[in-house]
């Protein structure tokens, strides 16, 4: 099959996907010509490091969870892995440490980080203007799912933190077989708000966020508010890096919402 068959498969499978607005050819009412039209844009949020000031707390919790097993780890190497799902994380530091676990210290070892984690709810707050963005995509009709790597166990008291009902879209690791940097989250959330994934924008704070969203199909929007550079996110995908949810809300509209 050549370039032109594929090309001609191509449109006809958008001109399948996505009817003209009416039959025939012509101009609408309004004078516009008649063509296909994409659905709006839907936004899928990583959480931690991303709506909520987290990050630092997780890596606290995990380098607490791993001096119990008597391993010392560095706090950086530890900030360099939070985002990714548990279990390749401790895959990615018994690489680098050369140790050996057996499946129950490593059971032990997630929940002593969760418990650590637990126990510093009290410092974690929203981020600066996380709140408000997502009252103002609600307020004009933009579709959004949070998407993350934690447990519901931890990640529901984000809920209240952020002025959000218990019923909010949300997917959580308890809910998909891996996490990120497989692009399983992504895909169950935007499968819960109805739409194609190639027409949602990830917002993460990580390299592995931007990974599952290119692995999803899905425009990756960067945060450095999770403590990572705008080169680093920029390279691993980001089509635009802001400064924290705020800068984001501001800018709005060089993501394709509507602020008319």
């Amino acid at each position: 099959m050549t370039c032109e068959d594929f090309a001609v498969l191509d449109r006809r499978d958008v001109a399948r996907r996505h009817p003209l607005r009416r039959p025939g050819r012509g101009h609408a009412d309004n004078g516009a010509m008649d063509y296909p039209e994409l659905p709006g844009p839907a936004f899928l949020f990583d959480l931690d490091g991303t709506l909520i000031d987290s990050v630092y707390q997780h890596v606290i919790a995990w380098r607490s969870a791993l001096s119990h097993l008597g391993i010392d780890l560095s706090v950086w190497r530890i900030h360099r892995r939070i985002g990714m799902s548990g279990g390749l994380f401790v895959s990615a530091l018994l690489r680098e440490t050369g140790l050996s676990l057996t499946k129950s210290q490593i059971d032990d070892l997630q929940q002593a980080h969760a418990d650590a984690y637990t126990e510093q709810l009290d410092s974690v707050r929203p981020l600066p203007g996380a709140a408000d963005l997502l009252a103002e995509l609600t307020g004009r009709g933009v579709p959004w799912a949070i998407a993350t790597s934690g447990y519901a166990r931890t990640a529901r008291s984000a809920l209240g933190m952020l002025g959000l009902p218990e019923d909010t879209p949300m997917v959580t690791r308890d809910l998909v077989r891996r996490a990120k940097p497989d692009p399983d989250l992504f895909l169950a959330g935007a499968a819960l708000l109805d739409v194609d994934p190639r027409y949602a924008m990830v917002v993460g704070d990580s390299v592995w966020d931007l990974l599952a969203a290119r692995r999803a199909g899905a425009l990756g929007i960067g945060l450095l508010s999770g403590g990572y550079g705008r080169e680093e996110l920029e390279r691993s995908g980001a089509f635009r890096v802001y400064a924290d949810p705020e800068d984001m809300r501001n800018r709005l509209d060089e993501l394709g919402v509507r602020l008319d």
